[in-house]
Formats: structure tokens, C-alpha cells, sequence
């Protein structure tokens, strides 16, 4: 494994780590921003008028059990025929990380916009403070922690799996992954799994950043100390004999 990264021809050229490492990122920003658009607005609406909320929980659960290699064969398999170039592969590969990143950060939104200090909401409703002024100015800042935990676990979830791009035969980090596996080169693979992890670990260390610089430390303090005071769930005993 360690002489696989040594070989300077693994780091140069069109098929080398770093471009497959920027196609990667194309491909996970471009799926988080569009589940941001879709995601974010949808969730302070449901959040901030408590309508629908049980058919988007219900519809982000019937997402996130979507199977992905299957809903990118047939995506690809319904637009070939009307869609050319790159955009045949590109469309369907975004498309399911979209579905992928959407219920988390849906998710998130939704319950941090529910859940916002009821006594902040109240001072700032006694302080004369419109209804879109509570959502932006106390609503939104309160939900902040439960969406950037959102939008980290979407993050994640994409960078994890749009390596899924190479078998429909785009670039990426799935290169390494599928054309190890075809050429029977399981160093080749392991080093590309081991390179989608390390990607994986610097987004996480990325948003504990984020969360430290743009999450209040008072916010920080009572999220910790809900976790620390919430008790732990109780662990069933089976009976005797069964």
C-alpha cells in the first residue's frame, strides 16, 4: 500500500489523485448545493408552519432506503435516449446524491426550527417581533446546531457515495475502486477506498470547525448539556429460556 502512493505516476495526469480527487468534489458539491436549495426552504416552512411535517419525515425516510446503484441504472437507462454527452452521466449520478442528501438536511431543519428556545421565541414575540422576524432572527440562529449536524451527515453520505460516478462511467474516486476490482489490483482498490475515507474525515473535521466559528458558544453549552443530562435508553433483558 505505502509503495501504491510512492509511485509518482498515481499523482500525475488526467487519471492521477488529485484530478480524481477534484472530479469527486465536483460531483459532492454540486449534489450538497442543489439538496441545500431543495432542503433548507423546505425545512423552515414545515418547521415554521408545522404543515406536513409527518409526510417529509415519511418521505425523507422512504428516500434515505432508496437503493443507489439501482436508482442510477435506471435514471441513466430512462434519459439516454433523450439526453447526450456528459450530461447523460453527470444528470442521473447528481440526481441520486441529491436523494441521498436532502432527508438529513430536511430532517435537520425541520427539527431545529421545531425545536428553538420557546422562551426566546416568546421575549421576542413580547418585543413586538414579526413572524418572519422570530423565524430569522431566533428561529433560525437556535436551529443552527441540529442543521449543520444535517448537513454534515448529507456531506458525508455524498462523499461516501459518489463513487458510484464510475459505473456509469465518469471519474472520480470510484476509479480507483472499479478498475482495481476489473483488473483484479486490490491494492488499487483499498487505495481508493482509503482515499474516500481520508476525504470523508476532512469534511468531518471541516464542520466541527464550522459548528466551533458560527454556532454560539451559549448554544454549544446547552446542546451539550441536554446530551449529558439526557438519560441513556434502557437495554431490554431477555427472559430466561428464550
Amino acid at each position: 500500500m505505502p509503495g501504491w502512493f510512492a509511485d509518482s505516476s498515481h499523482w500525475t495526469g488526467p487519471d492521477g489523485v488529485p484530478a480524481q480527487i477534484g472530479h469527486h468534489l465536483v460531483y459532492t458539491l454540486l449534489a450538497l448545493g442543489i439538496s441545500l436549495v431543495i432542503a433548507v426552504p423546505l425545512g423552515m416552512f414545515v418547521g415554521y408552519t408545522g404543515r406536513g411535517g409527518g409526510l417529509v419525515v415519511g418521505s425523507a425516510n422512504a428516500l434515505r432506503a432508496l437503493p443507489t446503484l439501482g436508482a442510477l441504472v435506471l435514471l441513466f437507462l430512462l434519459i439516454s435516449s433523450s439526453v447526450s454527452g456528459q450530461a447523460v452521466y453527470l444528470i442521473p449520478t447528481t440526481a441520486v446524491l441529491v436523494l441521498l442528501g436532502v432527508p438529513p438536511i430536511l430532517a435537520g431543519t425541520y427539527a431545529g426550527i421545531q425545536n428553538a428556545d420557546s422562551g426566546a421565541v416568546g421575549a421576542a414575540r413580547a418585543m413586538g417581533y414579526t413572524r418572519a422576524q422570530i423565524l430569522m432572527r431566533v428561529q433560525l440562529p437556535c436551529a443552527l446546531p441540529l442543521m449543520l449536524s444535517g448537513i454534515r451527515s448529507a456531506t458525508l453520505q455524498i462523499v461516501s457515495t459518489a463513487t458510484v460516478a464510475a459505473y456509469v462511467g465518469l471519474q472520480g474516486l470510484g476509479r480507483f475502486i472499479l478498475d482495481g476490482r476489473a483488473e483484479a489490483d486490490f491494492t488499487k482498490m483499498t487505495a481508493g477506498a482509503l482515499l474516500v475515507a481520508v476525504l470523508a474525515i476532512a469534511f468531518e473535521v471541516l464542520f466541527a470547525l464550522l459548528g466551533r466559528f458560527t454556532i454560539s458558544p451559549g448554544l454549544r453549552r446547552s446542546e451539550a448539556s441536554a446530551t449529558r443530562s439526557r438519560p441513556s435508553p434502557a437495554i431490554p433483558v431477555a427472559a430466561p429460556g428464550t
